[in-house]
């Protein structure tokens, strides 16, 4: 199945050139573009992608308003995409804000073209995209600096089993689903399994906002 995505950035030459870099692979194509968010709300409710590239930084309406509104959509819009956030070292707060909207990870810009596929590829699989050390930094410096305001997230892992606790534990570490099989000596069909239990259970889009759960909750405590 050919992913469908559209780019979101207000530099023309970025457009183009992850447009000719994406539209180059087989299973992927570019079905739009926009300059700012505003335009990307419009053109998403057009084009009905799969994934969203989201540049944070942009006029009119910057990336982190956009992807709340894009993943949070009024009643009766049922299309929701995958955001992929598109930013540098010097934004970390908007990262973090994104993560918290269900945004499904983020790519530093200048990283590599076969980074920019995978990922794409990656978030379009559901997966997130929290491989990269840089992004556990982030995070681990998001839960140290930034408690969650909302009620006590601890609450929330009681309703898991001790195997789904520790699975949890393990994707909060970066650890993929074939790391975590081998860790527990099963099938990767069944962490999957667990995976799938835990974000019902919880409530949760994806592995980044369990990643987020997880180092909120004291489960995984930075720098452990």
């Amino acid at each position: 199945m050919t992913i469908r995505v559209i780019i979101v950035d207000d530099q023309a030459m970025v457009r183009a050139g992850f447009a000719a870099l994406l539209n180059a692979q087989t299973d992927i194509d570019v079905v739009g573009d926009a300059a700012d968010g505003k335009q990307a709300l419009e053109v998403s409710g057009r084009t009905h992608p799969d994934v969203v590239l989201m540049d944070v930084r942009m006029p009119e309406m910057d990336g982190l308003e956009a992807a709340r509104r894009l993943l949070d959509p009024p009643i009766g819009v049922v299309h929701r995409p995958k955001v992929l956030m598109l930013t540098t070292f010097d934004v970390d707060d908007y990262v973090y804000e994104a993560l918290r909207a269900g945004a499904s990870g983020f790519l530093l810009k200048d990283a590599p073209p076969a980074d920019l596929i995978a990922a794409v590829r990656v978030v379009a699989a559901g997966d997130a995209l929290l491989a990269p050390s840089v992004t556990r930094r982030l995070i681990e410096d998001f839960a140290r600096t930034r408690p969650a305001p909302r009620r006590d997230p601890r609450l929330r892992l009681n309703g898991l089993t001790p195997r789904e606790t520790e699975v949890l534990e393990l994707i909060a570490r970066g650890l993929s689903n074939q790391q975590i099989a081998e860790r527990l000596v099963v099938a990767e069909q069944t962490v999957k399994t667990h995976i799938g239990r835990i974000l019902a259970k919880l409530d949760l889009r994806d592995r980044a906002q369990a990643v987020v759960l997880a180092y909120e909750s004291g489960l995984v405590t930075p720098g452990q």
